[in-house]
């Protein structure tokens, strides 16, 4: 596990009309405060990486579909620096994963339909406070490839 990362298991409530689904609440550990929350609807196969946030902390959750999120700490300093971590994330392993500043982060959409990603972000976007690299950028040791064991 990646230091700072946290992975908070999801509630969901059935019944005969459907279900509601827990994300994020103010007297939850994970939540330090609010700042905008929006949707990524990511398409089968689609990467969406890699970002990171200069101050910005995020909470994701999976409401529909399925993907695979990728970190990786190239923190100065961090015990975890170097360290790359998979979570599979879905309705089905539904959970929060909040990720602190300054950890590289991506995505990719899994399954046979498009998934839908929920943030709830502790501050409103800022283009100036994220930092981007290309999928394939040789400084983060991950390949976003299927690796058939």
């Amino acid at each position: 596990m990646i230091d700072g990362v946290k992975v908070t298991p999801l509630k969901q409530i059935f019944d005969e009309r459907g279900k509601v689904m827990h994300m994020l609440r103010e007297d939850s550990p994970s939540f330090e405060r609010f700042g905008e929350i929006y949707f990524s609807c990511t398409h089968p196969g689609v990467v969406k990486a890699w970002h990171l946030h200069k101050e910005m902390t995020l909470n994701y959750a999976v409401v529909f579909g399925e993907i695979k999120f990728v970190l990786y700490d190239d923190r100065a300093g961090s015990r975890t620096n170097g360290i790359v971590q998979e979570l599979f994330i879905s309705p089905e392993n539904y959970m929060l994963v909040t990720v602190p500043p300054l950890v590289w982060n991506g995505f990719k959409g899994l399954g046979l339909t498009s998934s839908i990603v929920a943030n709830c972000a502790t501050m409103p976007h800022k283009s100036e406070e994220i930092e981007r690299r290309p999928i394939s950028d040789p400084r983060i040791p991950y390949s976003w490839d299927i690796v058939h064991r």
